[in-house]
């Protein structure tokens, strides 16, 4: 029996290595533009993943990775016992959870509405106003944000001036004040740029979708819910999959740029931390243990939004 079947399964192996071949070949230009990307991936993403273990080890700069002296776990359960550990999670996770809340439907919204203009000039002005300030470097924007929330700022004007305020409010030193100011500043930030891809998809769909049901008698508002909407779900899911992944990541820049010790107790969040424990404080073995527990965190972030999306709508990364 075995006799019989090795030849036919060693033909079918060869005949399908023979496919995977003349595909190659088919491809070799497409495939000979993706080797750069490839390189890159390796020596910046995959090479320097060897560093990972001075996370388990208390990493001595003249010893070197390998010779350092291994800790264990020791550095893991330092962070854990961190008397400011739970504040910084609950500043991670709160900053980024409401900009999901917030960031995450808007471009969406913001595409679909920009789509429904008639005039291409004016639909060609808003975007490129909208994509402007995604441009600006947060440092840019930082000082500009620190000048107009000041005491003497624009913000406390207008607001002294309508009555909202009867006194000016040092907005940045409050840190009562400083998600909200994380939130919207991002958002009014990248709205026009996040939309891109929801417009391209927009773009994608079959216009005879939108004759038929305009022949049908159907409004503006019902292409939008009844075509627009379903037919970028796809985009839409893998999209807030990509988001709920990075909730463990908080915009470093943003807030570097943003805090201060006055509002330390909302502005202290894990890419922060682990900045203050490497570059200021030289304790390299202790904040790579914190960057992976933050990678672990968020690949199992991924691996449940991606499981949770797919058995709800069918679509996934994988």
């Amino acid at each position: 029996m075995e006799s019989a079947i090795s030849p036919n399964m060693q033909h079918s192996h060869q005949s399908g290595f023979r496919r995977f071949l003349h595909k190659l070949n088919e491809q070799k230009y497409l495939q000979a533009m993706a080797i750069p990307g490839v390189i890159w991936m390796i020596i910046f993403n995959y090479i320097p993943m060897y560093g990972i273990i001075i996370a388990f080890k208390e990493y001595d700069i003249t010893l070197g990775f390998n010779k350092s002296p291994w800790v264990g776990l020791a550095n893991f359960k330092e962070f854990f016992a961190d008397e400011r550990f739970w504040l910084i999670i609950k500043n991670t996770v709160g900053i980024s959870f409401f900009k999901l809340l917030v960031g995450f439907p808007l471009p969406i919204l913001f595409a679909v509405l920009l789509n429904e203009l008639v005039s291409v000039r004016f639909k060609r002005t808003v975007q490129t106003i909208s994509y402007l300030p995604h441009f600006i470097s947060w440092v840019v924007l930082g000082g500009i944000l620190m000048n107009w929330l000041s005491e003497t700022g624009l913000i406390n004007i207008i607001l002294t001036k309508i009555g909202i305020l009867k006194q000016p409010i040092a907005f940045l030193a409050e840190p009562k004040y400083f998600w909200g100011i994380t939130v919207v500043s991002e958002v009014w930030k990248e709205l026009g740029w996040n939309a891109i891809i929801y417009l391209a998809a927009i773009a994608g769909i079959d216009p005879e979708l939108y004759e038929a049901a305009t022949v049908d008698g159907a409004g503006r508002f019902t292409k939008m819910f009844k075509i627009t909407i379903p037919c970028i779900s796809g985009t839409i899911a893998i999209m807030f999959i990509l988001a709920v992944s990075g909730l463990m990541n908080s915009n470093f820049d943003q807030i570097f740029v943003l805090r201060n010790p006055l509002n330390a107790d909302a502005s202290d969040v894990i890419d922060i931390y682990v900045y203050r424990m490497g570059i200021e404080a030289f304790r390299f073995s202790y904040a790579t243990a914190i960057g992976l527990f933050k990678s672990i965190i968020a690949l199992m972030l991924l691996l449940t939004a991606n499981g949770v999306t797919k058995k709800l709508t069918g679509k996934s990364l994988f």
